[in-house]
């Protein structure tokens, strides 16, 4: 029996993909977290962070998988930030709030180092769970038409092409990724970019039709949205494999 998958290739000239930061370094792993994904998808249909019930839908309806393409190269940027001292009880709308009637001795320099991948190529599949709220198509139709701007974990990395969601149905999450790329237009506008031979695949334990090639390790990452409001993450087993490109 077919399944619904839906796809798209992200690419931009910068990406960063969180996981857990302590004081100053501010990391990017390798592959999209499940959470950027999600967040992707929940800006596209224009939900707001505050809007817990809906968060919470999107959080428990879908799954995920990635392919690198091309992991890109690694950056480092130092970055200085200025922010007026905590004051207790006081939760600013805005950063034009907080900044107002701030006096100089009130203002302290954070410093931190963020990571970022360079030219970095992705195809992502989602799938529904029985309580998805959206369909595939309606995500699809969002994702042409963002309610919001979509980013590539964080907002200063903007998509480099438009997401060109492909709606597919398959027997299987390896069946739709190689009808995706089967749709890749020709010539490739990203192939000068792309990586030769096996690539490196992820996703989450449950695809429907079951796992496109046998795991090669299960991993816990800590990237499952949990509280948004609290920015509070759970772990999820990731499954991770070498994927061969058909010829």
């Amino acid at each position: 029996m077919a399944a619904t998958f839906l796809l798209a290739r992200l690419y931009g000239p910068l990406c960063a993909w969180g996981g857990p930061a302590v004081g100053e370094l501010r990391p990017t792993g390798e592959t999209p977290t499940r959470s950027a994904l999600l967040g992707l998808v929940g800006a596209c249909l224009g939900l707001r962070r505050d809007d817990a019930e809906a968060q919470a839908a999107l959080a428990a309806g879908y799954g995920v998988a990635v392919r690198v393409d091309a992991p890109g190269r690694r950056l480092e940027d130092y970055h200085t930030v200025q922010a007026p001292k905590a004051r207790k009880g006081f939760e600013p709308a805005s950063r034009r709030a907080e900044l107002l009637d701030v006096d100089e001795d009130d203002i302290e320099t954070m410093v931190t180092r963020r990571g970022y991948l360079m030219d970095a190529v992705y195809t992502v599949a989602w799938w529904r769970r029985a309580a998805a709220r959206w369909s595939l198509e309606e995500i699809a139709e969002a994702m042409r038409r963002p309610v919001f701007v979509p980013y590539l974990g964080r907002k200063s990395c903007p998509l480099g092409l438009p997401l060109a969601p492909l709606p597919s149905q398959a027997a299987d999450l390896g069946t739709a990724l190689a009808e995706l790329d089967a749709a890749v237009p020709d010539p490739d506008p990203l192939a000068a970019l792309l990586e030769p031979g096996p690539r490196l695949l992820v996703w989450d334990v449950d695809p429907p039709g079951g796992d496109p090639v046998a795991p090669q390790r299960v991993t816990l990452r800590r990237d499952a949205p949990a509280d948004r409001a609290r920015w509070q993450f759970a772990e999820r087993p990731e499954n991770a494999a070498q994927w061969e490109p058909a010829p």
